[in-house]
């Protein structure tokens, strides 16, 4: 057993653990950093397309909690203390500028998110009063009556005051996030709800779709569909992909759609022409086959829709009428085409897997952490961060932030505790 008693020990080197570690070693902290990965921010590296969206640019405390409907009333203490401005000054102040993209994100000038990772290592680094121990695996806690006094891990025993907990749900597994925190907290008494993909693609078992694997859709309408009517409508950009459909209004619809397929059935359904509804879509195809009345149908379609997507929907069971010239197709023909292109349905079998999810939901109720200073109310001197906690939350920069937010909290209160 070590015979050095830290004043703090985290468990978990990503965004939250980073900025715990550091905010508290900046508080004058003796402070132990424990990372079961060869480095620091392994999976912070590789987020965002290498990008990393640091964080939605809403400054309103009010309006940016509104995107966590299921938890917001936990987040007000916290992102008082520490909110989305607080992230920019912090990133600015040390060197790392962010420019805001399309949907509020924001991003690092320098599109890197290796330059994020960096920055915060810098920051964990720069108090001289954290110990980094990298490829250390922590396996449970130090109970001694009751009380938590550090950690086994493959390294051997740690003890610490206090320690604060920031290792992740299961989301990109192959980044080291496999959950072993979450199995922790649930054998000291803490109640943990099961992970789940949250944000993540969807899977289909039509074929058409698997086919069209690589196709954008930059503006187009999808609704959810169930016992006949639409549960849950998005209007967006849409991918197709060889196991489904993806993009961000799909991955952010995720977490509807698993509540609605426990409840049953459920079908997508795709509107190719958002702005029209079945009347002027009508006549928009009565006056282009007017204009172009010697071309076949295929021809005409490969003008409005991508070649891919055209050949997709002329190759359906009761719409193969592609090789006809336009002035031949018939009225009821063509209002079948325009149904057809106001209604692309498949069925949705599901999300994608833990190893595609961006965010997977899951881990202690927020009920059990008081928020003020991110402490586990089973026991005073735990804290709780991060993906550790069961918050449910869009893509767009909502997850950095909220690890940004609790990070910076329960390392501040973690080093002025008594």
């Amino acid at each position: 057993m070590s015979e050095d008693v830290y004043d703090i020990i985290v468990i978990g080197g990503g965004p939250s653990g980073m900025m715990a570690a550091g905010r508290a070693g900046e508080l004058g902290a003796r402070v132990l950093l424990l990372e079961k990965n060869d480095r620091l921010g392994k999976k912070l590296s590789i987020t965002g397309g290498r990008r990393c969206n640091i964080t939605n640019a809403e400054y309103d405390n009010r309006l940016f909690l509104d995107s966590f409907p299921e938890s917001k009333q936990f987040l007000f203490s916290p992102f008082s203390q520490f909110n989305v401005e607080s992230t920019f000054e912090f990133f600015e102040e040390r060197g790392l500028p962010l420019v805001v993209e399309e949907r509020k994100r924001a991003f690092p000038k320098s599109q890197k998110a290796e330059d994020v990772c960096t920055t915060l290592k810098e920051y964990v680094e720069e108090s001289g009063n954290v110990t980094v121990k990298l490829s250390v695996t922590v396996e449970s806690f130090v109970l001694v009556d009751k009380e938590l006094k550090g950690v086994r891990t493959s390294a051997g025993e740690f003890l610490g005051s206090k320690i604060v907990v920031a290792t992740g749900g299961l989301a990109a597994p192959e980044t080291g996030s496999t959950g072993e925190g979450l199995s922790m907290l649930a054998q000291i008494g803490h109640k943990v709800d099961d992970p789940d993909p949250n944000l993540a693609p969807l899977r289909t078992s039509s074929k058409w779709v698997h086919q069209l694997s690589g196709v954008t859709v930059d503006d187009m309408t999808l609704r959810f569909m169930q016992n006949g009517k639409t549960a849950h409508k998005a209007r967006g950009r849409l991918l197709f992909t060889h196991f489904g459909i993806s993009g961000p209004l799909v991955i952010n619809s995720a977490h509807k759609v698993k509540t609605l397929l426990k409840q049953g059935a459920l079908t997508a359904s795709v509107d190719l022409f958002p702005d029209h509804d079945l009347g002027s879509l009508d006549t928009f195809f009565i006056e282009l086959f007017e204009q172009q009345k010697k071309k076949t149908l295929k021809n005409v379609l490969k003008e409005v829709l991508q070649k891919k997507l055209s050949e997709s929907v002329l190759n359906r069971q009761d719409l193969r009428i592609g090789d006809l010239p336009v002035h031949e197709i018939s009225r009821d023909q063509r209002k079948l085409l325009v149904r057809t292109l106001k209604d692309l349905n498949f069925p949705i079998t599901g999300t994608m897997g833990f190893e595609w999810s961006i965010v997977a939901d899951g881990g202690v109720e927020p009920k059990e952490v008081d928020f003020r200073s991110m402490t586990s109310r089973l026991f005073p001197n735990l804290y709780l961060i991060g993906d550790t906690l069961n918050i449910n939350r869009p893509s767009g920069g909502f997850s950095l932030q909220l690890c940004w937010t609790t990070g910076w909290v329960a390392g501040t209160h973690a080093a002025q505790a008594d």
